[in-house]
């Protein structure tokens, strides 16, 4: 069997330019789907089913569904309702990099909402006590105290929903972004290599799982120092 990198070597801008798509890509979905969290979690700690059900409902069922559904769905789904089509949003949702950081930011926040609620059950009591102590009020103690604190004790399962969305992104190739295996997928039909031309686009993803995994790590170190245990 012989390899032909040398059209590897050739094609390597597109790889990059794939590179810069899967970036945005992640990032806007993060941010979105980040702030989305948040909300989210709070509605889901609540004790009130009116809070907490829709919360629950709406994690469950992004949960439950496969993120390639979800990203046809809106892609290709909506497209069939005329009033869709006739709407201020059909510019928007007729474009297909917004559909997919739609789709993703919508699949992402179910997940880190799930996790950030995680974290604010696990609050320790005694962070509680010491706000009101000082005479907090609700929001302000939830807003200095509570979710920082969650935030931070988040990161190592944040971290994982990161590496995971990284790979989820891999599916805006099916509606014609050329991403990173957007890029593996041109290069194969173009020149018929496909293990090249995808072997080159791991090697992409495995370079920015480590750097992004190095970077958590920096993070934890950073923000999770006072619960290490301490060198007597």
């Amino acid at each position: 069997m012989i390899f032909d990198y040398n059209v590897i070597w050739e094609n390597l801008p597109l790889y990059f330019n794939g590179l810069l798509v899967t970036l945005k890509l992640l990032a806007v979905s993060l941010v979105i789907g980040l702030a989305a969290a948040i909300p989210l979690a709070f509605m889901r700690v609540s004790k009130r089913i009116l809070i907490n059900f829709p919360a629950w409902l709406y994690t469950y069922v992004i949960r439950g569904t496969p993120g390639l559904v979800q990203l046809f769905l809106i892609y290709y789904g909506l497209a069939q309702f005329e009033v869709i089509r006739e709407s201020w949003l059909w510019p928007w949702l007729s474009n297909a990099t917004f559909c997919a950081c739609l789709a993703f930011a919508i699949n992402t926040s179910a997940y880190t909402a799930e996790i950030i609620a995680g974290s604010l059950k696990a609050t320790p009591h005694g962070e509680i006590e010491a706000a009101q102590a000082m005479g907090m009020s609700r929001s302000l103690m939830y807003r200095r105290i509570v979710l920082p604190s969650a935030l931070r004790r988040a990161l190592p399962q944040y971290s994982n929903e990161v590496i995971m969305m990284l790979q989820t992104t891999s599916l805006a190739s099916i509606v014609t972004l050329v991403d990173i295996t957007g890029a593996a997928r041109t290069v194969n039909s173009q020149f018929y290599l496909p293990f090249e031309a995808y072997v080159t686009a791991g090697v992409f993803y495995l370079a920015l799982t480590f750097i992004l995994v190095r970077l958590f790590k920096l993070a934890e170190r950073h923000w999770l120092a006072y619960l290490a245990p301490r060198k007597h």
